[in-house]
Order: C-alpha cells, then sequence, then structure tokens
C-alpha cells in the first residue's frame, strides 16, 4: 500500500500516529467513512474533527470559483445542522484551530486536475486541489464522511456533528464519467433536470448528456424555427394506452402532451451545472430519429410527409432528414448554432442512430447526392451526412460525438464514438484512433429491468442488475495501451419510453448510477463487489435523506454453477444482490423456508437436482425463491470453441452451453447464450472419448421480439475432432407456453451410442425479422440454450 508524503500546514494539521490501509479492509464496518466512489488511497487516523457552530472555513485564495466550492458545501451543513457558518479568507501565517481550509495548490502530490488531498484531524480539516473541480470533489467526500443527515432538507435533532481523522488522495480513473437522459419519450420539468444533475455530482460524475430531441417530441426552443416548439414538441395523449401499440394522430386531433425548454432555462440548466462541475452535452438527433421535425418541416423529408409526432413506439424509423437536400443541412447548421450559442461544452452530440435508409434508396435527391458525391451506397451517405456536419463544428471550435452507427460508411475525420451496440464499436473507432465513450447495453442501459419484473415497474424490457452495472470493465483487453488511451469512459443511459415521472427516473438511475461512478472513478484493481455493496447500505441513507426515490437492488438469489474437483460434477454457487443476505435452499424442488439449509459455501452435485433458494429477512421470504433445474450431462464443464462470437450486450460467458442450466421464457434471465447477426458454430470438447446417444438444444422464438429461431440446426460428431459425421435431426418440438416467445427444441438420437469426443453444432442466423413480427426488418438475434449431451 502506497504511503504519501505532503506538506502540511503548520498550526492547522498536528502530527498523528497513521496506520495506511485499504478502503475495503480499514473502512469495513465503520459507516462514517464509507465512500462512494471508493477512494485512491486513504491512511486512517486516531480520533476525529468536531464541526460546531464556531467552526471557520478559510478559503486560499478567496476567488469566486473557490466560494462557490465553499458556498455549495455549506448549503448542506447550514440547513442540517441550524449552524450559520460563513466563508472569509485565509489569514496569511496563522495558526488556525476549529476551522476547514479549502484551499487551491501546486502541490506536485495532487497533480490531476481534478484531483485532491482531504487532510483531517482533531483540530482541523484541510482540502486541497490543484483547480476548482478538485476542491468540489473533496467537498463531496466531507459531505458523504459526516452522517447522513448532513442532506437532510431540513434540521433535524442531531447534535454530534464529526468527521473521522484521516487523510485521502484521490483522483479519477477516466476523464468522462456520464449520465444521460432521454427527455423526448417523456418530458422532465426543469426542477427534476437539476436535481438529477445534483445526483450526477454527488457521485463525482462530471457530464450530463441531454438528449433533447427524437421521434415523440423536440424540447429545445430554436427561435429561428418556432414550428420546434408550437408543433414538434406536442404529440396527441395516449399515455394511457402501451407505448408499442399506440396508434398514430389523426385527423383533427388536437396534440397536447409534451413540453420544451426555453433558452432562458436551457442557460439556467447550464450554469447550474457548470457550477457542480457537470459538463451538459446536447443531442440533437440526425438523421434519423428526426420525425417530430418533418410534422412541422416536411419540407425537409425524401417525400414531403405529410407527418405527425409519434405518440408511442415509431418502428422501423424510416422518415428521416433527406441527404440530398442542401434545404438540410441549411436548417441543422441554423439549429446548431443556437445550441453551441446555449451549451458552451466541447461535443455536441448529433445521434446517428438506427437510420433506416430505405426512403434514401427511394428518393432521386438522395441517389443524385450518392452519383455526384462519388459514393457507392446510403451507408456512404450516411456518411457524407455526419462528415458535412462535423465540418461545421470543428469550424465552430466543437467536437462531434455520435452513437456507434456513425461508424457505418466511414467515419468523421474527429468524431467521437459513444459505443452502446456492445463494445466492438468502440473497439473498432479506438483502433482506428478516435475517442471512445462506452455505454453499452449490457451494463449501461438503465431503462432495462433491474429485478424481477413480477416486482418492479413497467420497463422497456432487458436485465441490467446493479451487480453487472459494477462489472463493467471500459477498456477491453483487445486494444493495447495506446489505443486504450482513447476509451475516455464510460456512461449510463436512461431511455424514457417507460419511465413518465420524475420518480420513476430516480427509481430507473439509482443505485445504478451509484455502481457506474465507481466503475468510471477507482481504479480497477481496487474495485471489489462485496465491498462496495457494504458501503452501499450508508449510501442507501443519504439517499433517503435527500428523498431520492432509489432501488434497493434484486432479491432474487442467482443460482450458477462451476465444474467440481473431478470434472465430472458441478458445484451450486448462490448470491444475492443484497448485502450480508440469508440465502435458504432446497435441492428436490420443494419451497424453501426458514427451516430449509442455509447457504454459507457451494454446494456439490453428483445427479440432476431442481434447486429452489429465496433471501429470507426478518423471517420471512423476499419476493419468491429462484428455482433450477441443474442438468448433468456429459458435456457439463467441458471445454466449449466458439467460431463465431456471442453479443456481449447481455449476460453470457464461454460456459453458458455447458453449465447444467437452461433459460427461462425470460431472454433476458441470464442463462441464455445469443448471437447477434452471427451464425451459430460452436465446438464442444468432451475431455475423453465417450459414448454417446442423444443430442438437443433449445433455441427462443417469438414474433413480438427480435428473436428469430435458426431455419436451420446441424449436429456433428467426431472421435477425432478431424473427421466428423452428421446427424439427422430426427425431432423439432415447438412448445407454445407464451405468446410472444416459444422455445423450439431440436433433437438428434443415434441409433445407438456412438464414441464421441467433439461435437459439433450449427445454427443459422435469420439476420433480419421476416414479415409478420412486430420488428419487421431489424436486425434477429440467436438464442440458444443449453447443449445437451446423453
Amino acid at each position: 500500500m502506497r504511503i504519501i508524503a505532503h506538506a502540511v500546514p503548520v498550526g492547522l494539521i498536528i502530527s498523528v500516529l497513521s496506520v495506511s490501509v485499504s478502503l475495503a479492509a480499514g473502512l469495513k464496518g465503520d459507516p462514517m467513512t464509507t465512500i462512494i466512489p471508493r477512494p485512491v488511497h486513504c491512511e486512517i487516523r486516531d480520533g476525529e474533527f468536531r464541526l460546531t457552530e464556531k467552526t471557520e472555513v478559510l478559503l486560499a485564495p478567496a476567488v469566486r470559483e473557490v466560494e462557490n466550492v465553499a458556498d455549495l458545501m455549506l448549503s448542506y451543513i447550514n440547513r442540517s445542522t441550524g449552524y450559520s457558518l460563513s466563508t472569509k479568507p485565509l489569514p496569511p501565517g496563522e495558526s488556525h484551530e476549529n476551522a476547514i481550509v479549502i484551499r487551491l495548490t501546486e502541490d506536485t502530490s495532487v497533480r490531476n486536475p481534478e484531483g485532491y488531498l482531504l487532510e483531517i484531524t482533531p483540530r482541523g480539516v484541510l482540502l486541497s486541489a490543484r483547480e476548482p473541480r478538485g476542491l468540489f470533489y473533496a467537498v463531496q467526500t466531507v459531505l458523504q464522511l459526516l452522517p447522513p443527515e448532513v442532506f437532510a432538507a431540513e434540521r433535524g435533532s442531531r447534535n454530534d456533528w464529526t468527521l473521522p481523522a484521516l487523510t485521502i488522495r484521490d483522483y479519477p480513473r477516466f476523464i468522462y464519467r456520464g449520465m444521460h437522459l432521454d427527455v423526448s419519450r417523456h418530458f422532465f420539468p426543469a426542477w427534476f433536470i437539476k436535481r438529477y444533475i445534483d445526483l450526477i455530482a454527488l457521485h463525482k460524475m462530471n457530464v450530463f448528456h441531454w438528449h433533447l430531441t427524437d421521434d415523440n417530441g423536440w424540447r429545445i426552443e430554436i427561435k429561428r424555427y418556432p414550428k420546434l416548439v408550437d408543433v414538434s414538441a406536442w404529440r396527441v395523449d395516449r399515455e394511457d394506452e402501451p407505448w408499442r401499440g399506440r396508434e398514430p394522430q389523426e385527423a383533427g386531433e388536437k396534440a397536447t402532451y409534451g413540453g420544451y425548454y426555453t433558452q432562458d432555462e436551457i442557460r439556467e440548466i447550464v450554469a447550474y451545472a457548470a457550477a457542480r462541475h457537470v459538463t451538459v452535452i446536447p443531442e440533437i438527433e440526425m438523421p434519423g430519429h428526426s420525425s417530430e421535425v418533418l410534422a412541422a418541416y416536411p419540407e425537409l423529408s425524401c417525400t414531403g410527409g405529410p407527418f405527425t409526432v409519434a405518440t408511442g413506439g415509431y418502428w422501423p424509423n424510416i422518415d428521416i432528414f433527406c441527404g440530398g437536400n442542401d434545404s438540410v443541412f441549411v436548417f441543422i447548421e441554423n439549429v446548431l448554432s443556437e445550441v453551441m450559442g446555449l451549451f458552451p461544452g466541447k461535443y455536441i452530440h448529433i445521434g446517428g442512430d438506427e437510420a433506416d435508409k430505405r426512403r434514401w434508396r427511394e428518393c432521386a435527391k438522395c441517389q443524385a447526392r450518392i452519383s455526384n458525391e462519388g459514393l457507392q451506397d446510403e451507408e456512404e451517405l450516411q456518411s457524407y451526412f455526419i462528415r458535412h456536419v462535423e465540418k461545421f463544428l470543428i469550424a465552430h471550435n466543437r467536437r462531434l460525438i455520435g452513437w456507434d452507427e456513425i461508424l457505418e460508411g466511414g467515419l468523421a475525420p474527429e468524431a467521437t464514438v459513444m459505443s452502446w451496440r456492445g463494445v466492438d464499436g468502440g473497439i473498432e473507432a479506438a483502433k482506428m484512433g478516435h475517442d471512445v465513450v462506452m455505454t453499452p447495453t449490457s451494463h449501461c442501459y438503465f431503462d432495462y429491468y433491474q429485478a424481477d419484473p413480477e416486482f418492479e415497474p413497467e420497463a422497456i424490457g432487458g436485465f441490467t442488475t446493479l451487480k453487472r452495472v459494477y462489472s463493467l470493465e471500459p477498456v477491453p483487453s483487445e486494444l493495447t495501451d495506446r489505443e486504450a488511451s482513447h476509451v475516455l469512459g464510460a456512461q449510463g443511459n436512461v431511455w424514457t419510453e417507460f419511465i413518465p415521472t420524475p420518480s420513476h427516473a430516480e427509481y430507473m438511475s439509482v443505485p445504478r448510477m451509484s455502481a457506474l461512478a465507481e466503475v468510471v472513478w477507482t481504479p480497477s484493481e481496487d474495485r471489489q463487489w462485496e465491498d462496495f455493496r457494504q458501503r452501499l447500505d450508508l449510501h442507501f441513507k443519504r439517499l433517503a435523506a435527500l428523498a431520492v426515490n432509489y432501488s434497493k437492488g434484486s432479491y432474487a438469489v442467482e443460482i450458477r454453477t462451476i465444474p467440481g474437483p473431478d470434472q465430472k460434477s458441478l458445484q451450486v454457487i448462490l448470491s444475492s444482490e443484497q448485502s450480508d443476505p440469508t440465502i435458504r435452499y432446497t435441492l428436490d424442488g420443494t419451497e424453501p423456508t426458514t427451516e430449509s439449509q442455509e447457504y454459507t459455501h457451494p454446494v456439490a452435485l453428483k445427479a440432476t437436482s431442481t434447486v429452489r433458494a429465496g433471501v429470507f429477512l426478518d423471517g420471512e421470504l423476499e419476493e419468491w425463491a429462484a428455482g433450477k433445474t441443474v442438468v448433468l450431462h456429459k458435456a457439463v464443464g467441458r471445454r466449449v470453441e466458439y467460431k463465431n462470437a456471442y453479443t456481449d450486450r447481455i449476460v453470457s460467458d464461454d460456459s453458458f452451453l455447458v453449465d447444467g442450466l437452461q433459460g427461462s421464457l425470460n431472454p433476458s434471465d441470464g442463462y441464455w447464450q445469443a448471437f447477434e447477426g452471427n451464425d451459430l458454430d460452436v465446438l464442444l470438447d468432451l475431455g475423453e472419448v465417450v459414448p454417446v446417444q442423444t443430442l438437443f438444444t433449445t433455441f427462443l422464438d417469438g414474433k413480438g421480439s427480435i428473436i428469430i429461431a435458426p431455419s436451420t440446426v446441424v449436429f456433428e460428431v467426431s472421435e477425432n475432432g478431424k473427421d466428423f459425421s452428421e446427424l439427422e435431426e430426427i425431432e423439432r418440438e415447438v412448445v407454445e407456453q407464451k405468446d410472444i416467445l416459444v422455445r423450439e427444441k431440436h433433437v438428434a438420437v443415434l441409433n445407438e451410442p456412438a464414441r464421441v469426443r467433439y461435437i459439433r453444432i450449427k445454427a443459422t442466423n435469420g439476420r433480419v425479422c421476416p414479415p409478420g413480427y412486430l420488428e419487421e426488418g431489424m436486425p434477429a438475434w440467436l438464442y440458444i440454450d443449453e447443449i445437451v449431451v446423453e
């Protein structure tokens, strides 16, 4: 462990015996020092500093930027304590006790511009940093070291306000630590945007990505184009109907749902964020997700309309800006000119995602543009579109950032990529020398369910638990050190199709925001799930004091397996997101009770068993018990070679096809292996030649989803790994269990047991959802379950 050596102002901090410890060990169990995100380095000292109504707050220098940081700290302290502490300049050369000193310094031990040094002894507190933003993060740590009641909206009965004696040297791992909020699908008032920014700042995050425009509403006043707020900001109110089943606006219907932010409101919000060292990045969608603009200005489309603002789910996204119309670029440049006047940050987000090109293929203007510019196809027309916008932004000293679809057809020269369809787009961009922000759906989509849907408010689908968020590693192992330097950080996304209120938005955001904050701040080697989960218990009290509608996470028991020592058995691992949960289980499929065995260590299985397990709190089963039949067969725990990569956008790893666990009809339950655009082609090595009679596996299919069962499945077996025999598939069983998804079981049976070591299974991905499917035309996914060998 590193010990910090640094200069200490005489008279303020006295020399005391200190012991350097990691926070994971030294702070565990001490509720006063459980900080999120976890600091880089801490030394625990003896004693504590007591905050009183006579405590002085001294600034050096007493400039506006330092005063702002101090004022924000005192706004919490004075409100909750009832004190009237104020600031004054730090007198030179004097000794001060019972003082909090906040100072800018050139001390070389605080090199990171966002880093800080915090020293607390019984005599005083020192916050020092090279820049005001470092001081601001020091203040966030001080507030978290105080009792949680410091965050309350009014004075409470507490009288003991103390800070533990310690020294912290801290700085972030990444320069981009962001949260996104979609205000197009549902509009949120300005007061909530400020509250959301406060939550971002509390977690030492520094970017607010404001998704201001989309098919369901335009939310920013543009004075040159008044119809954007008169028409594009409003849709017909169908809030009482399912999002995906809403009918479009009919002739004569009045659009009443929506809203927008005036330019004065935006300036106020941007200033509010800046005072908290949060940069606001506006997103103005183009060329797709722009049909709300076409409702007001149909001449910017390929067809001329007419159009209405989408009342709900809008797919496929076919009505987009015309790529061959020069007036489109005039419109975009005029809009972006006003946007840049409101948002002083470096980045302007232009979207670029999910732009269906069918209108461009049918449009004479677009085809003329392709021909005249020597472009190959519509993908290159999108690249032309993005490059045109980037040139305009660069000319105004701004940088373009967009979703990873901006890679299609060739990436604009200086663009930054926000990688959401997994991390592949980010890897590709980083290898090309472009900056990247990682925001994969698998870890960073906070509109997905975070616990059992039966006990949760409605969400768009998916399953991204708190633990899953915490497991994110923003820098893929495929990158060299030089390429990895282009990974700026990561961002959590809150899309709001199914999130209509501020309270619901908070519930979906927190504490997953807390987990992501630690991912992007704390060194990866210092992050540990159990340690974070312990600290989160106290953080919940802070959030409660702030009246945040936070989620307590999932009470579900996760059932996993690992190979036994003999490689022919399995061990069952039971876990929960809850802190120190009491888990009770059975192995015969019966419901666990308070009398059932308590889980304390992996459970060995030597035969197929049905495991049921639940979390018990105060003698009561929380939610309901999870259940899985663990199937012991000849392939469990064996090596699987993937000829084509499975997606990283859902929970998965190499073992999923041979872990003895089968998935449910919930494709996001964490037990399916999924292929996005790729065919399935896997090779199983049983480790030795064994007699095999039956092979089977299961796929998902659903007309209400993007999951399509394969058109062909091929089973091959070999004794030596070179000479393979193809088996005849004797059964394709379709089990209708729900309207949306069904299971297709594919079985191959040998006439008599054969000697087999290697098994190869191939299945063809449908590529796109066919006619008759709700998501017709969208890229198809192939979902496969356990490969059972008997």
